[in-house]
């Protein structure tokens, strides 16, 4: 059964307390980050929350699942693909989310580019960089992120918002802490290496979730990307 809205509420509001406190342990303004509710796997509703709560957008993992879900609600959110997207959904993805942080390669960009100049429509993106060098997680190697990020600048239909990461885990709590911070720390780093090498502001680091928003908070992340401590165990 899924939570009613007085539960989100309260888990909300706790939330964003949490990350008040990590912001001033870090030394932050608060106002510099974002909270993405991670909506997979939970009903429509669960972004009609999120509208009647005043945050501005919603992350899904699968453009399908999305797809449905807006179809059932006129919620007034924002709707951001968070998940890893195969190139044969890219045209559907770029016609339903507002904004695709999974962007990790030189044929998506230039599949996305096309669909948003079919669509009339600058699709703001996110390149995903595997900056825990994890095997098991998508995103272009920190290597190649250079020559991913010319391409994509150069796509006339793209707007390049950032970068996105999501850290590799450990067999122990202490261990996948320290690949936590290992790895936001490595993508803050790739971050100012790139936007000095462009000259772009690559404002956005996408980084942190329920188990490690802290410690991305502390490494610089400007959106937060977390569902259980909002909605619970995804079903």
């Amino acid at each position: 059964m899924f939570i009613d809205y007085d539960t989100f509420r309260q888990r909300a509001d706790k939330l964003r307390m949490l990350m008040q406190e990590a912001c001033r342990t870090g030394g932050r303004d608060p106002a510099g980050v974002t909270l993405l509710p991670v909506t997979k796997t939970h009903p429509a509703a669960a972004a009609e929350y999120v509208a009647r709560y005043g945050l501005p957008a919603v992350g899904e993992n699968r453009v399908q699942e999305a797809v449905d879900k807006r179809a059932q609600t006129d919620a007034h959110v924002r709707w951001e693909l968070i998940g890893h997207l195969q190139s044969n959904k890219a045209k559907l993805a770029a016609a339903h989310f507002d904004r695709i942080q999974s962007v990790d390669s030189e044929k998506l960009l230039n599949q996305l580019d096309r669909a948003a100049e079919e669509m009339g429509k600058i699709l703001p993106v996110l390149l995903q960089i595997n900056a825990g060098n994890d095997p098991a997680k998508f995103g272009i190697d920190p290597v190649d992120a250079s020559r991913l990020l010319a391409v994509a600048l150069a796509r006339p239909n793209l707007r390049i918002d950032g970068l996105m990461t999501i850290a590799p885990l450990g067999t122990t709590p202490d261990e996948t802490a320290a690949h936590a911070r290992r790895t936001f720390a490595n993508l803050r780093t790739i971050r100012d290496d790139l936007a000095g090498q462009y000259g772009v502001p690559l404002r956005e680091l996408s980084m942190g979730m329920t188990g490690d928003f802290a410690l991305a908070i502390a490494e610089g992340s400007t959106l937060i990307r977390v569902g259980t401590a909002l909605f619970g165990r995804r079903e």
